[in-house]
């Protein structure tokens, strides 16, 4: 019988493997992505599709639809009608989220990293209110410098800021890499969430696995501007 033992220290997120993972995550605002995602939830399933060059009438389409889910309908709703759902797909605030510094668990094949969740530009009051009470943590694969996953968990109810209960709350990233522009991009998200108050209770539960993705930007000058930046960053290097 082998025992693994895994070494524990502190790391600073902006230098090293830490910082080149984290760059591949920072896409810029022109790079924009088409795709089709598929919604399920224990009920139902929506398969959606997303184009940020058609009309914006026509942008987000529902293109299959089985069982029947108003939760579902009503998330699939709410992305669509977001200005850039091609947004979600990509984790730029996760910088800041880390802060400045991670505990990391060397588990061999990949890094643990623990983390408090600190505020970004793109958290809301009440998002602050949650990350304070959850427990986070990712994985990376230190070696190609990319992240792999990032998780989200409440460890005991608490009371809501306004009243009632959280119960539970799970949130989970899993993260893949886009070959063309090497871009690291969320390919699957989970969401289990339950807020009791009187004589209510509010569940949320469903998967979104992008199936497909097409990544590009915004016009060809953007596209030569950020091969320029690219290119210009590797030679400093």
């Amino acid at each position: 019988m082998s025992l693994f033992l895994a070494i524990a220290f502190p790391l600073a997120t902006g230098a090293g493997p830490m910082d080149e993972a984290l760059r591949a995550t920072e896409a810029p605002e022109t790079l924009r992505a088409a795709f089709t995602v598929e919604m399920t939830s224990e009920k139902a399933s929506r398969t959606l599709t997303f184009d940020p060059r058609e009309p914006r009438g026509k942008r987000w389409r529902l293109v299959l639809a089985n069982g029947e889910d108003s939760a579902l309908d009503e998330a699939a709703a709410s992305w669509g009608a977001e200005a850039a759902p091609d947004g979600r797909l990509f984790p730029d605030d996760l910088r800041a989220s880390l802060g400045e510094t991670v505990e990391v668990e060397d588990m061999g094949a990949g890094w643990r990293l623990r983390f408090q969740h600190a505020p970004s530009a793109n958290d809301t009051a009440l998002d602050i209110w949650a990350t304070q009470r959850l427990d986070a943590e990712a994985w990376m694969e230190p070696v190609e410098g990319k992240f792999l996953r990032i998780d989200y968990s409440l460890p005991k109810p608490v009371r809501g800021p306004r009243g009632g209960r959280l119960t539970k709350f799970e949130q989970s990233y899993l993260l893949d890499t886009e070959p063309e522009w090497n871009m690291t991009f969320v390919s699957q998200f989970k969401l289990e969430f339950e807020a009791k108050a009187p004589f209510r209770t509010m569940r949320q539960s469903y998967t979104a696995i992008i199936s497909e993705a097409t990544f590009f930007f915004a016009s060809p000058d953007l596209e030569q501007e950020f091969v320029g930046v690219a290119a210009g960053n590797m030679t400093n290097r």
